[in-house]
């Protein structure tokens, strides 16, 4: 994610001051790939930047988080926005006066982007049914922190996450959740079922995994409402296919382009939180958001753990 971020902070013409890690031999090389520089510490990073954007494993999130705050220094942080929710409004709290940005990325995708649009200007009338799927192979290093719930959460809580939060962003507020579980006989290969039950009465049907060959990454949604229906699947063409009742002047069935499909989601996401902080506008998702999508993520876990529905505070 670190390589990533820096591609696409150099696509939107930011200056990319340096970096620091815990492995000094991966930062020397990272600094030389982005021409940028490698601090020894954290502390001396932070004294010679503006803004501080943390691609590290989850578990690391808040220290980092909150040693940027007390230098005053902006920062965006990758999703999850921390393992615990204690932890997420701890951070919150330690960024009042400064701007805290969490990389919701998902809601940068042109597709998403485009169906929240249609759905927010009620093309298809009350949502009803959310249909959301994320599906990636299994991580490729067995040694990896994915695999220790400690360090990531799990494949809940680092991949189904962003479906979470783009079900809420689409229908309102989560009030209970129901999940299944299934493992495959041998390996780490998982797949999670999970029901959202929102306070609005939609019903949000989110499946994820790590479950399918090397390379294999499928995501797709439909989202059916009182007047209509959008679909896109990313083994399709990109534009979105919608079903909305006819009107005169347009048929039934209609692929809409849309524009930006060439635009890098993380630099079109990183562009929007460099411009507003140097505005001083509200970001798109705040770190409220980001901390709401975590609820409904552990929320997700603790039903998978007790076999019960679990609702939300």
């Amino acid at each position: 994610m670190g390589e990533v971020h820096a591609t696409a902070w150099q696509s939107i013409g930011a200056e990319l001051a340096g970096c620091s890690s815990s492995n000094p031999a991966q930062a020397e090389a990272f600094a030389r790939r982005y021409k940028s520089r490698s601090f020894g510490d954290n502390s001396e990073l932070l004294n010679n930047v503006d803004i501080v954007d943390i691609c590290t494993p989850t578990a690391t999130h808040k220290p980092l988080v909150v040693a940027a705050a007390k230098a005053r220094k902006h920062v965006i942080c990758e999703k999850p926005i921390a393992l615990t929710v204690e932890d997420a409004q701890a951070m919150i709290d330690a960024c009042q006066g400064i701007r805290f940005f969490v990389g919701m990325v998902l809601r940068f995708f042109p597709q998403y982007r485009s169906a929240k649009q249609l759905v927010t200007a009620g093309r298809i009338g009350e949502p009803g049914v959310l249909r959301l799927k994320r599906v990636s192979y299994v991580p490729q290093n067995p040694e990896a922190w994915y695999f220790n719930e400690a360090l990531s959460g799990g494949m809940v809580v680092d991949l189904m996450i962003h479906d979470f939060d783009y079900a809420r962003w689409l229908a309102g507020a989560v009030e209970r959740v129901f999940a299944l579980k299934t493992h495959a006989g041998s390996g780490s290969a998982q797949y999670v079922q999970a029901v959202l039950r929102l306070k609005s009465g939609a019903i949000a049907l989110i499946e994820g995994g790590w479950a399918y060959p090397p390379g294999v990454f499928r995501t797709g949604f439909d989202l059916s409402g009182t007047g209509g229906l959008i679909e896109w699947s990313s083994d399709q063409p990109s534009p979105l296919i919608t079903f909305f009742p006819p009107k005169v002047e347009e048929t039934a069935s209609v692929g809409l382009p849309t524009s930006g499909l060439a635009d890098d989601p993380f630099a079109a996401e990183l562009r929007h939180a460099y411009q507003s902080i140097q505005s001083g506008a509200p970001f798109e998702v705040t770190a409220e958001d980001a901390l709401e999508a975590l609820r409904i993520s552990l929320a997700v876990k603790k039903s998978l753990e007790t076999g019960k529905p679990v609702k939300l505070p």
